[in-house]
């Protein structure tokens, strides 16, 4: 389990700049306790590591006089962490106690007094009442991902118990006026600074965090952190950027986010807003690709399909295609003109679209003889959902609008190619891009995390998906 894993929780936090944020991400206080959890075991492996200095000096004990001892060979056996909360600290990051923790060892003892006697044998020790209080800062590093630092650190070691094995029965009062304070002066001074050490191993664990996600051979989305976090006493909002690009070449779109806000939540432990902006930013890194175009061809139409894309069935609409060019297959190319568009409202998310679908004959020699253009408006609705870690969807045909733009054939009613176009796009259109559409693009992530009970909910202008999480390795 990775160090302090509560801190992956935490690897939504932007940078301070001046942008309003494609993706909005909320860590409420039930992600908080689930990281402590998690988080607890790290720490104790931590302080395990303590090593324990040999303890020796002289002391005088009546009526013995000088008497010299020796504690060596001090292993800690066992930590306890029984009590621990982690909390909040508005505008810095959280803070981190443990109480009534305790620390047990055993090691070897011997005493040497009255010149000539000595003793030694062996003890058990436990240091109850451990109290750590550690605040932890988070900011941003040169990659805009988070980096955390201590900036403060309490520990102090309560009473400590021992049981001699062999010895007499003074060797309990010696150890207890003497030994106590310069044992746990000892332990006092290794546990802020390996407290430290933990802090700091949360970050190779927060350079994972995906601020550049490769989405497929065209796309790529980037997370880097736009703001400083907003730290309230009941959750952390964090803003990313959340915006696609062209692989390789990051040009802005000609429009950009607005500002919104997630809604207070406690259900789950993590929230994600995905804002429209980061949907068109997906629009218009395809369509500038070139990638919103298909070409058709009637192998593609279901052979139990009594249209077929041919000369002869488009002859009886339009009777010049039959007569101009008899018995020839054809080819459609469905191409964007402009970027779609997306838009959320509560329960509903549509993609329209402006397009141009150009019919050709394909000649003998498969040279392409363009027959007309047609002007396409269409409109889907968007039916999204989270698969894995990724957020996809599927689409289904709300309506089609068909309007002449070139005819290279004569004049024609394009109202009577309504039907064959719908079943186009119904049978071969719509399916390709829901196939593309499953796949998915990524959403925020760090290291081996997995979501767990997602609700999403399509709200104006976000989507709000709401999650637990949980981390496999």
């Amino acid at each position: 389990m990775s160090v302090l894993v509560w801190s992956a929780l935490l690897a939504f936090i932007p940078l301070s700049l001046s942008i309003n944020p494609g993706v909005m991400v909320k860590l409420t206080e039930e992600g908080l306790q689930y990281g402590k959890q998690l988080g607890m075991a790290s720490v104790q492996q931590k302080l395990k590591t303590i090593t324990v200095p040999d303890i020796s000096g002289e002391e005088r004990v009546n009526p013995l006089g000088k008497v010299r001892y020796t504690l060596s060979n001090m292993k800690i056996m066992d930590v306890g962490l029984p009590q621990s909360e982690v909390d909040l600290l508005p505008g810095t990051g959280f803070r981190l106690s443990i109480s009534n923790a305790f620390i047990s060892m055993n090691g070897n003892w011997k005493v040497k007094y009255l010149r000539l006697m000595k003793d030694h044998g062996s003890f058990d020790l436990t240091v109850n009442a451990l109290t750590i209080i550690t605040s932890i800062a988070i900011k941003s590093d040169e990659t805009g991902r988070p980096t955390v630092s201590d900036i403060s650190c309490t520990a102090t070691v309560g009473s400590a118990s021992i049981k001699f094995h062999g010895g007499a029965s003074w060797l309990y009062n010696l150890f207890k006026k003497f030994v106590d304070k310069g044992l746990r002066n000892a332990l006092q001074k290794q546990i802020c600074p390996l407290v430290a050490d933990a802090v700091s191993d949360m970050n190779p664990k927060l350079k994972t965090l995906n601020v550049l996600a490769k989405v497929d051979q065209y796309a790529e989305i980037e997370y880097s952190m736009v703001s400083s976090p907003t730290v309230s006493p009941s959750s952390i909002d964090f803003s990313l950027k959340g915006e696609f690009y062209n692989i390789g070449k990051h040009q802005e779109p000609p429009f950009s986010p607005s500002a919104f806000s997630l809604p207070p939540q406690v259900k789950n432990m993590l929230y994600f807003g995905v804002s429209t902006f980061t949907a068109n930013s997906a629009a218009f890194v395809y369509n500038k690709a070139g990638v919103l175009s298909l070409y058709i061809t009637d192998d593609m139409i279901p052979k139990s399909s009594p249209i077929r894309l041919n000369t002869r069935t488009f002859g009886a609409f339009i009777p010049q295609i039959s007569k101009l060019y008899p018995g020839l297959m054809m080819k459609l190319l469905v191409k964007t003109a402009t970027n779609p568009l997306i838009t959320f409202q509560p329960n509903n998310a549509t993609i329209q679209t402006s397009s141009t679908v150009t019919a050709y004959a394909i000649q003998p020699n498969a040279t392409l003889t363009p027959l007309f253009v047609l002007n396409l408006e269409s409109s889907v609705s968007a039916r999204v959902f989270v698969s894995g870690m990724s957020l996809a969807g599927a689409v289904t045909l709300n309506k089609v609008d068909l309007t002449l733009g070139t005819s290279y054939v004569g004049e024609f009613q394009v109202k009577s190619l309504d039907n064959i176009f719908q079943m186009v796009l119904k049978l071969v259109v719509i399916p390709k891009l829901n196939a593309k559409l499953a796949k998915g693009y990524p959403l925020p992530a760090l290291g081996k995390m997995k979501l767990v009970n997602t609700q999403l909910q399509v709200l104006k202008d976000y989507m709000l998906i709401g999650t637990d999480v949980q981390f496999t390795g």
